[in-house]
């Protein structure tokens, strides 16, 4: 049996602005927009040369998900970005407007800083030594 994880849902505000941060500021791929109806669209970003897991960007359509944008995990970081060149892309993602929320520092597991995006989720941007 093999089974695997290929999308996580991230709920945003607005499709366009959050395809527009996820390529532009973090240089994701958009791999998929699809549109659904009127208001709904299937649309997928994931990492350039990435063969994992994509986001789907789904937008917030009741009040309950709207007061989840930016908050999907109560604070704590939401999603880890692997890299194989850690100060590569801290410094182009630095240079594009991404907010870091500490300094860079080594740790146990590897290279690590904790990024947000635009609407306020937390991320790892993180070099593995494992």
């Amino acid at each position: 049996m093999q089974q695997s994880i290929i999308h996580i849902t991230l709920v945003v505000r607005d499709y366009d602005e959050a395809i527009e941060f996820y390529t532009q500021k973090l240089n994701f791929e958009l791999t998929e927009d699809t549109p659904l109806s009127d208001r709904k669209r299937w649309v997928r970003v994931s990492p350039r040369g990435s063969n994992g897991i994509c986001l789907l960007l789904a937008k917030a359509d009741s009040p309950e998900q709207e007061e989840r944008v930016g908050n999907q995990t109560g604070g704590r970081v939401f999603l880890f970005l692997h890299t194989d060149d850690f100060w590569r892309d801290y410094h182009e993602m630095k240079s594009r407007g991404v907010q870091f929320i500490e300094e860079p520092r080594q740790e146990v597991y590897g290279l690590v800083v904790v990024f947000s995006d635009l609407y306020g989720n937390k991320w790892d941007l993180l070099k593995s030594t494992r």
